[in-house]
């Protein structure tokens, strides 16, 4: 069952264990299909870690916060998630809320922006979508400001 699991895609220490255990296996069974797993390379948190981030950042848009919290729930380390979170890049991360603001921002959208209060519900709509999406607000009030502001232009 669990190399089952690990060919749909890979999965955590902490994730596998728990799936395991939720299927009813004892506690010495798990640990020894952890151990077997552990010395045949197939778990490898900090691997998992690093493709989660690179994955769910680059093609779901998922920020910082977002992706802390999802392998924390997975069962990674705080070590390793925080290694695995250095990898994303300030500027791709900036890059990349841009585009979802840009996806955003249909022409209905550009035309109502002229308008300060429209403008308004605008901005704090946008902000709430990255920050729900894990974007830091400093950064999303940044970007949404600033592809406001270029549209209004």
């Amino acid at each position: 069952m669990a190399l089952r699991l690990l060919g749909v895609r890979a999965r955590s220490r902490g994730e596998m264990q728990e799936r395991l255990v939720r299927r009813g296996f004892d506690a010495d069974t798990v640990a020894d299909v952890m151990r077997r797993l552990d010395s045949a390379g197939l778990l490898d948190d900090e691997d998992f870690a690093s493709e989660w981030v690179r994955s769910r950042h680059t093609h779901s848009g998922r920020g910082r916060v977002a992706l802390r919290h999802e392998l924390k729930a997975k069962g990674v380390a705080a070590a390793t998630i925080e290694n695995a979170l250095s990898d994303i890049d300030p500027e791709d991360e900036r890059a990349v809320a841009g585009r979802l603001v840009a996806k955003k921002l249909t022409p209905r959208v550009l035309e109502q922006v002229a308008d300060r209060a429209e403008r308004d519900k605008h901005f704090r709509r946008l902000v709430g979508m990255l920050v729900r999406r894990g974007y830091p607000q400093s950064l999303a009030i940044d970007v949404v400001g600033e592809h406001l502001d270029a549209a209004a232009e």
